[in-house]
């Protein structure tokens, strides 16, 4: 009761050893529930809300990379191509042990983004934990303004159109566009959405349109039935027949997870390579004061595909399965901590 609620934040104002001011005390109050309702749900205070609004602008300065909590641990999703951190060798799957001097332990994931943004030019270090390493590794990365590039394409021969989806932000639809535009004659695509962290859902939905004439792409349910809907393919599109081949792997999250998994239930396209995270939940921003400076990310509902599975905590399993370069031992199965391994993936999901 909300009651008991006001009478532990009393005492932890009246006897707790440091002197807290009250709002220091509602401020981890709310940070705490958050926490513990799932890894993705979060209190941003104002510092934080304001990060959250620049993140998906396409441009801000930062190091490059898409970063997750998986079982606690700060771990990077994918680095950026061509972004200061990609350029200094961070890896997908690290495990950021240090930011600066800055413990990662019990950080928040607004709170890590907030500490690695900063000024263009200025250093930062990152520890690491990698695979293959015996011991915590640096590197020191220099901020800049990352301008992300979305969309790459290129021809591979005469016939083939590849392109590369970075990332879903605000430029995905007319950069593929584009693409499809400079390359008029090709027999057959491969989109490449490997180390894609995600992003706009609408960039998603536009991505798969291209490839798909008509049906279900995507449907969100949750608990209210106001955050129950279906996107749909809404015309017929040139592309539709043309041979499609989707690169997925473990960096492959969220909105990349919704493309490759439509395209794979419409039969549209044969999706090649690892499985991908399985983050398939739905996150609102939410202000919670009058001015809007401060708010709540909160999950309200989970993604389901055409075929009614849901990808949140198991990802989308490849036609193909196959790995970059090498042939995996036993060893290194489980090697990668996925959305299914974090403390708070949505408990139950599995079971359904």
């Amino acid at each position: 009761s909300l009651s008991k609620l006001t009478k532990v934040i009393g005492t932890v104002e009246k006897y707790y050893v440091d002197d807290l001011k009250l709002q220091e005390i509602v401020d981890k109050t709310l940070k705490g529930l958050m926490q513990e309702l799932d890894a993705h749900s979060s209190y941003m205070d104002k510092k934080y809300f304001k990060e959250m609004q620049i993140q998906t602008d396409g441009e801000f300065g930062g190091l490059g990379i898409t970063v997750g909590m998986r079982d606690s641990a700060l771990t990077v999703i994918s680095p950026i191509e061509g972004t200061p951190a990609d350029k200094a060798g961070v890896k997908s799957g690290d495990i950021i042990l240090k930011i600066d001097e800055q413990s990662t332990l019990n950080i928040t994931l607004d709170e890590a983004v907030g500490l690695m943004r900063g000024k263009p030019k200025t250093p930062i270090v990152l520890t690491l934990v990698r695979k293959g390493e015996n011991k915590p590794i640096s590197i020191e990365i220099v901020r800049d303004i990352i301008k992300i590039q979305s969309v790459y394409s290129k021809k591979i021969g005469d016939d083939i159109l590849y392109l590369r989806v970075t990332s879903f932000d605000k430029k995905v639809n007319e950069g593929l566009k584009k693409a499809i535009q400079n390359h008029k004659t090709f027999k057959g695509i491969i989109l490449d959405l490997r180390n894609n962290p995600g992003g706009l859902l609408t960039q998603a939905i536009d991505v798969t349109d291209f490839f798909v004439s008509s049906g279900v792409i995507v449907s969100q349910k949750g608990r209210e039935a106001s955050s129950e809907e279906k996107f749909t393919a809404k015309s017929a599109t040139t592309l539709s027949k043309a041979p499609l081949v989707v690169l997925v792997n473990g960096g492959s999250a969220s909105a990349s997870e919704i493309v490759a998994g439509a395209l794979q239930d419409h039969k549209r396209a044969i999706v090649v390579g690892e499985k991908t995270f399985g983050k398939g939940s739905v996150q609102v921003v939410l202000p919670i004061n009058q001015d809007k400076t401060e708010g709540i990310k909160l999950t309200i509902a989970k993604y389901y595909l055409p075929s009614g599975r849901t990808i949140q905590a198991t990802g989308i399993t490849p036609d193909i399965i196959a790995y970059p370069g090498v042939v995996p031992q036993e060893t290194d199965a489980e090697f990668k901590i996925k959305e299914a391994d974090l403390k708070k993936h949505l408990e139950g999901e599995l079971e359904k």
